[in-house]
């Protein structure tokens, strides 16, 4: 039988022991909310107003609710005050030797079975339960900002931490209307522990001048539904947080991987803290506003350089991409000839297109007349020649360089001078299919996402002789249909699986290791950091095959020891585990 708590003592009211204090008055909890001095205790007691006073507008709280809630919350700048508390929540800035000189002082003033919890994001909370005499006692408590309205909290246990201490806290989390985590003590915990190694590698890839900041944030919420791109979360989180965050998980981990990007620091240091210093990766109306004020002009080569014209459009290929991207062009009035290998496929090919037309038909998305109309613009095709006047063709085969490679030669022959040619693979080298060809500056990457008719991104891959009239052609193109285009160089994994899979792998390994169980890393990212989908649900639908074949495609372009496959994919696969489509992956679908 877990304890009943019925007092509660926050230490620190910055926005986060504010939002924390909050969530335990609202469960009915009386709270002794602890600042350094009087100004603190303003400051506090103005997010908690403002916090609880927002709710109050939106219909959430009532008037006799409201004053209820703040009636529960005491503040103090005497932490004597917390003498007969049942549990203590430590919530002030993550430097250790301060945590660890505030347990030391409520280890002497608390009641000897008192908890003490630390909210701590990245610090062990084992060096901070040493300073007591108690550590049995002491817990990690992380809850993610802002408290009231995430609902993920991570308990973290150290090796010392007594179970029933564990289970309490746990029942305390669910009282408080969130979803728990168990896991152990480890910098980063769980969803920090993969969410900066992915943050960090963005920052990379900005600093290297890869991609525009813009770029790389459409990528990631068009590419994979993220509800913030990388930098402009890691300016919402706070620069400086980020760092000390990294810091203490390369201090811990002695990746590569997390050792803090160059740049980070350099913003830092001129003051470009994100928005609650008004600038950071992007500037702001105020300081802690959520609005930009300003906008990095696009590459001029999609600007200044004229596209050439395109009216007719090649698909080659009779897969779900390939059917896919060629309705795309023709719900969007472009002819589109489609290339199979047969008749028969050929033909398949324009029945799939068919039903997925029908389907929208049937929803209401799209009228029987322009269904009908859109269908009429797709020509069948066998041969290559038949793809002789199209202004850009679109090769959609399998991720097989060879049988690229082949494709590519083939085109080269067969289509007009002056046509673009296209490969839409996710992973391979863009160059290679170009070397295929005597016209390299007209070949580039066009990496649709799965599936084409819906994802609205785009990555448009520029190898070292794209042309620059090519690469506003490929802009203008996705624009026209309706699509978001983002811009990258030539390399493995492009933007979003460059960013997306070593996240994925870092997952596995946390499971290799014992470290907490799949379905709660899948909470921590879902529930605590706002993704879509968990790890595991991802890999699953994705399939191991594939993740394990693209993770090493990366891991062989950059040869960092952090990107080689986690051991536990590579047997998950070779047991024929491929996910959802063999009905076993990292879970049982049957």
């Amino acid at each position: 039988m877990a304890r009943e708590f019925s007092s509660v003592g926050v230490v620190g009211l910055g926005t986060m022991g504010a939002g924390i204090a909050e969530v335990l008055a609202r469960s009915g909890l009386d709270v002794i909310a602890v600042e350094v001095d009087e100004a603190g205790i303003t400051r506090g007691r103005g997010h908690l107003e403002h916090s609880t006073s927002r709710a109050l507008a939106g219909g959430k709280l009532t008037q006799d609710e409201h004053a209820a809630l703040l009636g529960r919350v005491r503040c103090t700048t005497s932490l004597a005050e917390l003498a007969d508390v049942d549990l203590v929540i430590e919530a002030v800035p993550e430097n250790l030797q301060l945590k660890a000189e505030i347990f030391a002082q409520l280890d002497g003033i608390t009641k000897p079975e008192a908890l003490l919890a630390s909210n701590t994001s990245s610090l062990s909370v084992t060096e901070i339960g040493v300073h007591t005499s108690r550590p049995g006692k002491v817990v990690g408590l992380h809850f993610f900002n802002p408290a009231p309205v995430l609902n993920f909290v991570e308990v973290v246990r150290t090796v010392v931490t007594e179970p029933d201490v564990v289970t309490d806290v746990v029942a305390l989390a669910r009282r408080l209307g969130k979803e728990p985590v168990v896991t152990g003590d480890r910098a980063g915990f769980i969803a920090n522990a993969l969410l900066f190694g992915y943050l960090n590698h963005a920052v990379r890839m900005y600093e290297a001048r890869y991609a525009t900041r813009e770029d790389l944030d459409a990528a990631m919420r068009f590419g994979c539904g993220y509800p913030m791109g990388p930098l402009a979360l890691l300016d919402l989180i706070g620069l400086d947080t980020a760092y000390e965050i990294l810091e203490s998980m390369y201090r811990q981990s002695r990746n590569p991987l997390h050792a803090p990007a160059p740049l980070l620091k350099q913003m830092i240091t001129a003051g470009l803290l994100g928005r609650k210093s008004g600038r950071g990766f992007y500037t702001y109306e105020a300081p802690d506003s959520p609005v930009v004020t300003d906008s990095a002009a696009p590459e001029k080569s999609t600007v200044d350089t004229p596209p050439r014209e395109v009216r007719v459009v090649g698909v080659v290929g009779t897969g779900t991409m390939a059917t896919g991207i060629a309705e795309v062009f023709a719900k969007r009035g472009f002819d589109v000839v489609l290339r199979a290998r047969s008749e028969e496929k050929a033909q398949a090919a324009l029945g799939k297109v068919g039903k997925s037309l029908d389907r929208q038909v049937k929803k209401g998305r799209l009228s029987a007349e322009d269904a009908a109309a859109a269908l009429g613009r797709i020509r069948p095709a066998v041969e290559f020649a038949e793809l002789a006047d199209v202004d850009l063709v679109i090769e959609a085969v399998a991720e097989e360089l060879e049988v690229k490679r082949a494709v590519f030669a083939a085109l080269d022959e067969a289509v007009k001078p002056g046509a673009i040619l296209a490969t839409t693979t996710s992973s391979l080298p863009v160059i290679e299919c170009a070397a295929a060809t005597a016209r390299p500056s007209e070949v580039l990457g066009l990496h649709f996402f799965n599936p084409a008719p819906v994802m609205k991104l785009v990555e448009v891959v520029n190898t070292i002789a794209t042309a620059p009239e090519v690469v506003a052609t490929a802009h203008a193109i996705c624009q026209a249909v309706g699509k978001h285009p983002v811009h990258c160089g030539d390399r493995a994994g492009f933007i979003v699986n460059a960013l997306l899979f070593p996240y994925l792998n870092d997952a596995v390994k946390m499971l290799e290791a014992h470290y907490a169980e799949s379905a709660d890393i899948d909470t921590a990212m879902k529930v605590g950091c706002g993704l879509p989908m968990g790890p595991f649900e991802l890999l699953d639908v994705v399939g191991l095959d594939v993740s394990l074949a693209i993770q090493r495609t990366l891991y062989n372009e950059f040869r960092e020891a952090g990107y080689a496959p986690a051991p536990l994919l590579e047997h998950l696969v070779t047991a024929g585990r491929l996910g959802r489509k063999t009905g076993k992956g990292f879970r049982d679908y049957t």
